[in-house]
């Protein structure tokens, strides 16, 4: 099987690569079967220009989003963490997905998905993780689990690359399990 994941986040420091890292160690090391690797990708490798309409008519679809697309296609299975800015997707990962959606409007091509948040408060971006599960159906998502982890920084050792909060470790562990092949 194999899973791509990243974070909707271009930030080096970005809570929601850590949380991307530690789901992909999970899998990678045996969660949901021995033959899992996992593909992280990092959406800053996918800059393009903001989606209009006119520039699309002018140049085209950029080849940047033709690969993220691509990307997508060769998965079994999705896993997305979702930073939130300001209640919303991050600019960035819009972008991205607007223009992706030019290639085919069900961006995520049916496949199975884990959606994630996070955020160092109290909410723990559930705001964000509730805009991406109830749009994901018509965007082309088969949702297995969405997972709001709040208070990241007390929840979650750096250090050690792990959650430190056993319900909420359970709780992240079983969101990942349900990509296992049924």
């Amino acid at each position: 099987m194999r899973i791509v994941a990243f974070a909707a986040s271009t930030s080096s420091r970005s809570i929601n690569k850590q949380l991307i890292r530690y789901a992909s160690l999970l899998l990678a090391g045996g969660l949901i079967g021995d033959d899992v690797t996992v593909e992280v990708l990092d959406i800053g490798d996918y800059e393009m220009p903001i989606y209009s309409i006119d520039r699309q008519d002018a140049d085209g679809i950029p080849e940047s989003a033709h690969r993220f697309h691509g990307r997508i296609a060769e998965a079994d299975a999705l896993i997305i963490s979702f930073a939130e800015h300001n209640g919303y997707y991050t600019a960035a990962y819009k972008n991205l997905y607007d223009w992706a959606s030019r290639i085919d409007r069900k961006v995520y091509q049916e496949k199975p998905i884990v959606m994630l948040a996070t955020s160092p408060g109290g909410r723990g971006a559930a705001g964000v993780l509730e805009r991406a599960m109830e749009a994901a159906e018509r965007q082309g998502a088969d949702v297995r689990a969405g997972l709001s982890v709040p208070d990241f920084n007390d929840n979650f050792d750096v250090d050690e690359g792990r959650l430190v909060n056993d319900d909420i470790d359970r709780a992240f562990r079983q969101a990942l399990s349900t990509l296992a092949r049924n």
